[in-house]
């Protein structure tokens, strides 16, 4: 007879995702889930097949936080929303946001496909947009996205507290993302 499943599915996952938030992704284990839940680590097991599975539910619940802190900007400006979005994600979870950002462990790559096709079809919107082919919608948010993950992992180093507080971190994005739209734009009129 299997084990009583005495914790829900939903309760695992949260446990896995505080010891991710704290320690980092790769920190999960059954056994500090096990012990968190002052359990054995049978009614995981109940839950999960191993823990490569119950890490990708807290990738998924993390994927679900920022895409609710992207869904509360409205700028008006896509790259701006996604800008704030990620400093914010990057400064409440900077050891997840590290985690997902420094380390090359594929835990983006489904999410960054999916986000990055949903962020082009937005962008497709934008009338000062409408003139760039899909390639070029690429280009232009590969670099948005290289400069806003680097000023987000500025915002986590409490080094550079006094030079980016959130009014100039905006200031920041806006600027960039006009900067950069205005360059690619003046590249293709050849000046």
């Amino acid at each position: 007879m299997p084990p009583k499943n005495k914790f829900t599915k939903e309760q695992i996952i949260e446990i896995a995702f505080e010891i991710a938030k704290e320690e980092g992704i790769d920190s999960i284990t059954i056994r500090k889930i096990a012990d968190n839940l002052g359990s054995s680590i049978a009614p995981i097991y109940v839950n999960f097949k191993d823990v490569e599975e119950l890490k990708e539910a807290v990738i998924s619940k993390i994927y679900e936080i920022g895409n609710s802190i992207l869904q509360e900007q409205n700028t008006g400006d896509v790259f701006l929303n996604i800008g704030i979005a990620s400093v914010k994600f990057a400064k409440d979870y900077s050891v997840i946001f590290k985690d997902l950002i420094l380390k090359n462990n594929g835990y983006l790559d489904n999410y960054d496909g999916q986000l990055g096709n949903n962020i082009i079809q937005e962008m497709k919107k934008d009338e000062d947009l409408k003139e760039f082919s899909e390639e070029e919608l690429k280009t232009l948010l590969m670099k948005m996205r290289v400069f806003q993950a680097g000023l987000s992992i500025m915002a986590t180093n409490e080094s550079f507290a006094l030079l980016l507080n959130d009014e100039k971190i905006i200031e920041m994005l806006s600027e960039t993302g006009e900067d950069i739209v205005n360059g690619m734009k003046n590249r293709r009129l050849g000046r």
